[in-house]
């Protein structure tokens, strides 16, 4: 990669050390551009007019996307967030007293609410696989758990709230063997390293522009596999979604697509679209590869200061560091650190109620570099760590 050349094209990298990819990345220029670029021609002509005529590149986003997973346009839903995505397919599962829902110590905080929901609406039960010995999802304790009763297994592949990268192929081989669907919330992973549905074998995955892609906030996505659609009944119906039947009813619109509403921003969408064939242009191998890498050397400087500790779980690691400053609240080390134009946040219990439960260590100081970050802004960010971790002493 020409790293000096990436940040030319992100504007953001001229005046701010940005760790906080896994909130939201910095726009690259020609993501900037194309969303700008929409806006002014809706400006100029009219908002519906401006679809009418991007309209072949409004189609190309769902390429875009599926090429990025591994999977095929009609199999592809776009949303104005990842949340709104993994509920559309989540509230598309129909649930009664004793069914299972089998998910991970994780998983994400909104997903957690909605199957506390669904359990109080249903008398499902929601059963939290242990970890193993690494803090990734015990695979061996999975197996086992899945049974007859087992509606759904839900997992999120990397969390928010640190560098896991759960074993989700694996988790995908004991799904299809148990015949069991498997949700996999991808919001974290897309973008940062390769997601391949069909290496996977997930029957539903969810994702967003805005972190590890790079693209605008406000979009998000759903890949559905088609074989899933006989089980899943889409909980909102609308113009966009379905079609009337001439009489009293309906029939689904093919595909994914039937997830979907009918107002979108298609300023946003263009954006996604850039964001989403500038990410394939890289390489995910070559992105993963770095950002991981970036990760690890990080992850690997503050483990050696004094005072400084990071809690991030699993045999596999990736681009989010998340660390602990003895004396000091992970909030002002974040505001410390904002000082010297170093963008961080931090983790939330709240969000993350099972490994909160777990292991009690949130809020955390959350770091998350990408491609476009350099070694020496690492080590900037190093040295203002060990000076915030010596004034706390």
């Amino acid at each position: 990669m020409d790293i000096d050349a990436l940040r030319r094209d992100t504007p953001g990298t001229a005046n701010r050390v940005h760790l906080n990819n896994a909130g939201a990345g910095l726009l690259s220029r020609r993501t900037l551009d194309t969303v700008t670029a929409h806006l002014e021609l809706e400006a100029a002509i009219g908002g519906y007019e401006a679809a009418r005529q991007e309209q072949e590149r409004i189609d190309a986003t769902y390429a875009g996307l599926a090429r990025l997973v591994g999977g095929r346009p009609e199999e592809v839903a776009l949303f104005d967030n990842s949340t709104h995505a993994w509920n559309a397919a989540f509230y598309a599962m129909t649930f009664k007293p004793g069914d299972r829902i089998l998910t991970g110590r994780n998983e994400y905080g909104s997903s957690v609410l909605a199957y506390f929901q669904v359990a109080r609406r249903t008398g499902a039960e929601i059963v939290v696989v242990p970890d193993d010995e690494s803090g990734q999802l015990d695979t061996a304790a999975l197996a086992d758990l899945i049974d007859e009763r087992t509606r759904l297994v839900g997992i999120t592949h990397v969390p928010t709230s640190g560098g896991l990268v759960n074993p989700a192929a694996e988790i995908g081989r004991i799904t299809r063997a148990a015949g069991v669907p498997f949700l996999l919330d991808a919001t974290q992973s897309v973008g940062q390293f390769p997601v391949d549905v069909a290496a996977i074998g997930c029957d539903l995955l969810t994702g967003t522009g805005r972190k590890f892609l790079r693209g605008p906030r406000g979009t998000g996505f759903l890949w559905v596999r088609p074989e899933a659609l006989e089980y899943l009944d889409p909980y909102v119906c609308e113009i966009e979604s379905a079609a009337w039947d001439g009489e009293r009813g309906f029939t689904w619109r093919p595909g994914a697509r039937r997830f979907e509403t009918w107002e979108k921003s298609y300023a946003d969408v263009l954006g996604l679209d850039t964001a989403v064939r500038q990410a394939l242009d890289l390489g995910l191998d070559r992105i993963g590869e770095r950002a991981v890498a970036l990760g690890a050397y990080l992850r690997d400087r503050l483990d050696a200061l004094p005072g400084v500790t990071t809690h991030d779980l699993g045999a596999h690691q990736c681009a989010i560091v998340t660390a602990k400053v003895d004396g000091l609240p992970a909030p002002e080390v974040a505001t410390a650190l904002a000082r010297h134009g170093i963008n961080v946040t931090t983790t939330v219990p709240e969000h993350n109620q099972f490994d909160t439960e777990n292991r009690d260590v949130h809020p955390l100081v959350r770091l998350s570099p990408h491609y476009y970050n350099t070694e020496a802004e690492l080590d900037r960010t190093v040295e203002v760590m060990a000076d915030i971790a010596r004034s706390a002493r």
